[in-house]
């Protein structure tokens, strides 16, 4: 499967199975380009602000389905009082991340969760770019917002590069959350990646019920920090795949 999409994008044809593809619901302007969707809250309660691809996007599956929104449920539950806004674009890159990220700072967010570098994966992107990438994106968003908190979340290749770009691929984000000081949250699509059971038929983008294993992914490192945020009390590091 993964060395088909990759063949895809070689020969310039966009495959149908690989996280680039462009879900229904993003709008486009009138020059082709994807439009980022609008942040928007309910009221002045803080925010969590996912950032990312159509993984975090939920390509493929109902909006209130995608792994946000089930976090933002998880929220709810624990009595927490957060917004959640889902801000996944289909087809980002590292690079595309770069090219917004005077939009998103615009947003209103107290907790920023980013989810990048799975289409930098499925190109062969290097590591070194894909990590440069991702440290200037963190520093752009401290500088402009310095009182928000970051997380990263953990992200792996496919094999078809070799074990070492998978490895050093691997690499970036534990090395990247150390330099920064920020959290780094387990791999996303940890149990699901790879299960014909827990995927839609492109094999990549996690069903309803795939979507629902990711979304216990992210909260179990994700509700600690939410609460030291609600206390006021900050926190530092967090749950981590090394």
């Amino acid at each position: 499967m993964a060395i088909t999409a990759l063949a895809g994008c070689s020969s310039g044809r966009k495959p149908e199975n690989v996280v680039d593809t462009h879900a229904a619901t993003t709008p486009v302007q009138s020059n082709g380009a994807a439009t980022p969707p609008t942040p928007t809250t309910r009221g002045e309660r803080p925010t969590v602000l996912f950032v990312g691809t159509s993984l975090t996007a939920g390509l493929g599956l109902d909006p209130d389905s995608a792994y946000p929104m089930l976090i933002e449920r998880k929220i709810d539950s624990a009595g927490m009082k957060f917004d959640v806004v889902n801000a996944g674009v289909s087809g980002e890159t590292t690079s595309g991340l770069l090219d917004r990220l005077d939009w998103l700072s615009k947003a209103k967010f107290d907790v920023l969760v980013l989810e990048t570098g799975a289409n930098d994966g499925l190109r062969g992107i290097p590591p070194a770019m894909v990590r440069a990438n991702i440290e200037t994106a963190i520093d752009r968003l401290r500088g402009k917002r310095p009182d928000a908190k970051l997380v990263l979340v953990q992200m792996e290749a496919l094999p078809n590069f070799g074990a070492t770009y998978a490895a050093d691929f691997h690499a970036i984000y534990p090395m990247v959350a150390k330099e920064k000081g920020i959290a780094l949250l387990p791999f996303l699509l940890g149990d699901v990646a790879g299960n014909r059971e827990l995927n839609q038929a492109d094999g990549v983008h996690p069903n309803a019920v795939g979507e629902r294993i990711v979304a216990s992914n992210v909260w179990k490192g994700l509700e600690p920090i939410l609460r030291a945020a609600a206390n006021g009390t900050g926190a530092a590091g967090g749950a981590s795949d090394e």
